[in-house]
């Protein structure tokens, strides 16, 4: 292994991503970057594909009378955004997610902020159905460029062991 890659033919070395179950260890953290800049664009084009019709998050005007003054971004954005920053960590080599629990949104982000996550492995166990997969649960934290956080949450996955799966293809 090479810079986080693996030998898959002499000189040939092929990005290793994610990780198997028996490599999360309860306690630990993983930084997920880069950070990613909201823009304009990003928060309207979300709004308008999910439907979300408040308009704290698209209408300038409307915005402006609000505690605010300026548009929101869309927190499931917020919450989207930091699940697509932490799979190349923690969800890689998952066969499902299994549910997200525990959302809070405790600071607002507005377009031009930028949001970092990290994820802690809060417990991981043996699949009682499964036995080529386990389930691991992790606490994602988003922080704005200041490092406020902005919000949490808990995500359970189920994830293939090292030998099984499409992974090593």
């Amino acid at each position: 292994m090479r810079d986080g890659s693996i030998e898959v033919a002499p000189r040939r070395y092929r990005e290793n991503y994610g990780r198997y179950f028996e490599e999360f260890v309860e306690g630990d953290v993983y930084e997920h970057r880069p950070g990613r800049t909201i823009t304009d664009a990003d928060n309207v084009w979300f709004t308008l594909l999910t439907m979300n019709t408040h308009p704290a998050h698209f209408d300038y005007a409307f915005a402006a009378k609000t505690e605010f003054k300026k548009p929101l971004v869309c927190s499931p954005l917020t919450v989207a955004i930091m699940v697509g920053m932490s799979v190349s960590d923690v969800s890689q080599k998952a066969v499902a997610n299994l549910g997200w629990q525990d959302i809070k949104l405790v600071h607002p982000l507005f377009p031009g902020d930028t949001l970092y996550a990290e994820s802690e492995v809060v417990e991981k166990r043996e699949s009682k159905s499964r036995p080529e997969q386990g389930v691991v649960t992790i606490r994602t934290i988003g922080k704005n460029q200041d490092g406020v956080v902005c919000c949490t949450f808990l995500r359970t996955m189920l994830i293939w062991k090292k030998g099984f799966g499409p992974m090593d293809d």
